[in-house]
């Protein structure tokens, strides 16, 4: 009895630990680096061409696939029995996840038609809402519900503030920490907080993907010259960021609950 209650302890401690050090560091962040503004060439993305009338046709086309899996996974996390969804907490998460992944399938093709100051709040804030909502839904699962739920909110409204501070101050800094921190946190978590769940590893495979198409983005032109300008690198972010949901998806489809026990380093995996 003695053990168990140092334990929670020692796990409350923790917590605190790993939340306050994730404060500080977004506290140093923003003091010490600079002032990122968009740049004038933000919007020219190496693949501008237009087909049937539809400007930067395939930067349009490759946004609808985050309309079928968020839409379809959105139906199969409200209606229940297809994955395996045990708290309630779990629930919300998931189903703003796949709302989130659904709204930017919208959001990035009416920004790509016309890429501009004044649309890109509609491609960035679904997918800051997708954020939130996965953290969450890792911290409910890792961590608690109890918290989890508090970071939703908490994190819903960090997304709504940041996008609005991008808006009002020219200063991208709170949205690419919004995009990096869970990047980092959720493979870090992975290993810190033993999982309820089976088929944990895709965490780490969609943590993988999305990293892969911020390379994609980041070499939008040299990838477009090298495939002899059939497709561009942002494009292909758009497919590789779809894979991102569709991993996540299976594990909800295939993992099961763990037995209460203490688990080895195979079983985080």
């Amino acid at each position: 009895m003695v053990w168990m209650v140092t334990q929670q302890f020692v796990i409350k401690g923790k917590r605190r630990r790993i939340w306050g050090g994730a404060f500080l560091c977004w506290v140093l962040l923003m003091l010490v680096t600079p002032k990122i503004s968009h740049s004038p060439n933000h919007h020219h993305y190496a693949d501008m061409r237009n087909f049937l009338g539809v400007p930067n046709t395939l930067n349009v086309i490759t946004s609808f696939p985050f309309l079928v899996v968020g839409v379809l996974g959105f139906v199969l996390c409200v209606q229940g029995g297809f994955f395996n969804i045990s708290l309630p907490g779990e629930v919300w998460g998931w189903a703003l996840f796949y709302a989130g992944i659904a709204g930017l399938a919208f959001g990035s093709a009416y920004y790509h038609l016309k890429p501009d100051d004044s649309r890109v709040t509609w491609d960035t804030l679904p997918m800051m809402i997708a954020f939130s909502s996965l953290f969450s839904s890792f911290i409910v699962e890792r961590v608690g519900e109890r918290i989890g739920l508090s970071c939703l909110f908490a994190l819903l409204v960090i997304a709504v503030l940041s996008t609005a501070y991008e808006r009002t101050c020219n200063d991208i800094r709170l949205y690419m920490m919004f995009q990096l921190i869970p990047c980092i946190a959720i493979p870090g978590m992975t290993f810190v907080f033993p999982p309820k769940y089976t088929h944990s590893r895709y965490w780490l495979w969609a943590a993988g993907a999305y990293i892969l198409s911020k390379f994609e983005a980041f070499a939008d032109m040299k990838i477009y010259h090298a495939n002899r300008y059939t497709i561009s690198g942002h494009s292909l972010e758009h497919l590789c960021l779809v894979i991102v949901p569709v991993l996540l998806s299976i594990m909800l489809v295939h993992r099961n609950r763990k037995c209460q026990r203490i688990g080895t380093f195979k079983q985080l995996l």
